[in-house]
């Protein structure tokens, strides 16, 4: 059996949609921090999204554990056009297709992004790929809130409608154990 302890990074105050710009992540909460790493197992390894705000907030927490390469297919939705626009401003140029993306999550993709249903097999592959390369042990992923919804979303065998009605805080923890049998959710959106 795999751990899965899926960790999102810290906040970037951003006010618009932050997918795959390179924001860095306000990591002055030290106590926040060491709440984390101290809930997270002590043998496990610590993998993030190659994005600066998941790779700090990994470094922030791996506490000696041992650190594997970065993955940029553990990064966040890819937004294309929307990048950095608030939800206003996209809603009075393109309002169908923005909220369908949000409303009725699947096909759908922003100009020039991808599509909810990619980035679950962005992501699905990049977990899979883990969970081989390192059989039976607990992996600490650090990456963002659409990523950690797509593994909510395969665990929990869920809709993308029900998946995207989680909260997923900065600096909370989701636990997902992988065995062969099935995946079951242990905890989603603890704040340690």
């Amino acid at each position: 059996m795999t751990r899965l302890f899926l960790v999102r990074h810290g906040p970037t105050h951003a006010k618009s949609m932050v997918g795959w710009s390179d924001l860095p992540a306000d990591l002055s909460d030290r106590a926040a921090l060491d709440r984390l790493s101290s809930a997270l197992p002590d043998e496990a390894l610590v993998v993030s999204s190659d994005l600066s705000r998941a790779a700090d907030t990994a470094s922030a927490i791996a506490r000696g554990r041992r650190r594997l390469d970065h993955l940029p297919d553990l990064r966040e939705i890819h937004f294309g056009a929307w990048e950095l626009r608030t939800w206003k401003d996209i809603d009075a140029e393109d309002p169908e297709r923005i909220r369908a993306y949000w409303e009725n999550p699947g096909d759908v993709r922003p100009p020039g992004g991808e599509s909810w249903n990619e980035v679950c097999a962005r992501v699905d592959r990049a977990i899979d790929g883990l969970i081989a390369s390192h059989q039976g042990r607990d992996l600490i992923v650090v990456g963002h809130f659409g990523q950690i919804l797509t593994q909510i979303q395969r665990a929990e065998r869920l809709t993308a409608e029900e998946a995207f009605s989680h909260r997923i805080d900065n600096l909370s923890l989701t636990e997902i154990h992988c065995a062969p049998n099935g995946w079951q959710t242990k905890r989603i959106n603890h704040l340690p």
